[in-house]
């Protein structure tokens, strides 16, 4: 595999970016080597700078559901373009896109848009903390909820791949403010409250934990969860940027039948441009500026592009049989996956929730983040690296999720399938 390009710029890169990369887990730290520098993408392929072609499983690590440069996508973006990249005006767009939130997530009333899931996610914990009048939060270990200051404990992501268990720079004081506890242990969220038991703001989590790997919640969890928040008056936050209109066009709460007081979102509500949100039940989004009294704002909140990229991304998810066919496509492949490798002799545990999934190097099953680091990482790494070699780009770390796209046909899926042959040959 050539490629001498991607050398070159990493050389460069390294001479003017931290570490090379705009985010850490691009690095390659975690499965060795250095990265390649991409040049274009189309459907479910994307090239590199050297001419390579590689079938994409990372899709931007989720957003792009509809595959790369899907035409419905790339007209409507250059529709919004030509009339204007940013106004920091109201824009029907703005309404259109809130609209179609709320239709598919019921425990959404009112819907705010922002430019990232950080920004959803700090900004929903700032208005719980306003509505409720409590300092407290609790979350779950291995959860990612992005970079904010007082949720970079115990998180998962790019914090788990290089090994980072929280991060300098973060006040004592922040980080005193959260609690942890583990994924899929309702007696450990029990002792907290009974700790707590009027001092808890939120409760925040992915309802299925997608930054350690592909965490499914156990019947009952959640269930769980949201009783024992109604019972201390702290809200439950679901933080769907990765799940919403990826587990379910309702996201997790959609699958497993519950109603959070508050819901982020991100990734495939921008078609692949920055895009987040955060909504919730009216009573408590009412609470917000210009209304009430907690301050937040954004001078490129519903940006016109990005509105555009994810009105036309629903616009094709939303059509009969699209969903439900990558989600089934998803299943074939993983289920081939796990037979091709057991067939190899390669102990493995796989986990999946509607178009993402997760194929861990770990004999038994995984239910939370001291379980999901116990992952034989280094198998990973030369499964990635083989597999990268045959042509099919996976995520560069065990702790990433995999992505399908509705791009994704039977061409790509024998190719990987065929590198996935060689690859667990060589790992045995």
């Amino acid at each position: 595999m050539n490629n001498s390009k991607s050398r070159l710029l990493w050389e460069r890169a390294n001479r003017v970016l931290v570490g090379g990369v705009n985010s850490p887990v691009r690095a390659f730290k975690a499965v060795g080597g250095n990265p390649f520098f991409v040049a274009s993408g189309k459907g479910p392929r994307i090239r590199d700078v050297d001419g390579n072609e590689l079938i994409d499983y990372v899709l931007s690590w989720g957003p792009l559901v509809l595959g790369h440069a899907h035409p419905h996508v790339v007209e409507a973006v250059r529709k919004a373009l030509e009339r204007g990249s940013s106004f920091g005006i109201p824009t029907e767009a703005e309404v259109l896109l809130a609209e179609r939130i709320i239709k598919h997530f019921p425990s959404i009333e009112k819907v705010r848009l922002v430019n990232s899931g950080t920004e959803a996610t700090m900004s929903a914990i700032r208005l719980a903390r306003g509505y409720t009048g409590r300092d407290l939060v609790v979350k779950v270990e291995g959860c990612y909820h992005g970079h904010v200051d007082g949720l970079l404990v115990k998180a998962g992501s790019g914090l788990t791949t290089l090994g980072v268990p929280t991060s300098p720079g973060i006040p004592n004081a922040f980080a005193s403010c959260t609690l942890t506890m583990p994924f899929n242990d309702l007696k450990a969220a029990e002792a907290i409250f009974a700790a707590h038991p009027e001092d808890i703001a939120a409760l925040i989590l992915e309802p299925v934990a997608g930054n350690i790997g592909v965490v499914l919640p156990e019947p009952g969890y959640l269930e769980g969860l949201r009783e024992l928040t109604e019972k201390h008056g702290t809200l439950l936050i679901f933080d769907e940027v990765m799940t919403g209109f990826r587990v379910a066009m309702g996201g997790a709460q959609a699958k497993y039948g519950i109603r959070p007081d508050l819901t982020t979102l991100g990734k495939v509500i921008g078609g692949g441009l920055p895009v987040g949100a955060y909504g919730g039940f009216a009573k408590i989004m009412d609470h917000l500026s210009p209304v009430g009294p907690v301050y937040q704002a954004g001078t490129l909140s519903g940006n016109p592009l990005a509105t555009a990229a994810g009105l036309a991304t629903l616009d094709v998810l939303e059509q009969p049989g699209v969903f439900d066919g990558i989600e089934t496509s998803l299943t074939k492949l993983c289920a081939e996956l796990g037979a091709i490798a057991a067939k190899a002799g390669i102990p493995v545990y796989q986990t999946q929730a509607g178009s993402m999934a997760c194929l861990f190097f770990h004999e038994g099953p995984i239910r939370n983040y001291a379980e999901a680091l116990n992952s034989d990482t280094e198998c990973y790494a030369r499964f990635f690296r083989t597999m990268l070699e045959n042509g099919v780009y996976l995520a560069p770390s065990q702790f990433e999720a995999m992505f399908m796209s509705s791009a994704h046909g039977p061409a790509e899926m024998d190719q990987t399938l065929e590198g996935a042959q060689q690859a667990f040959s060589r790992l045995h």
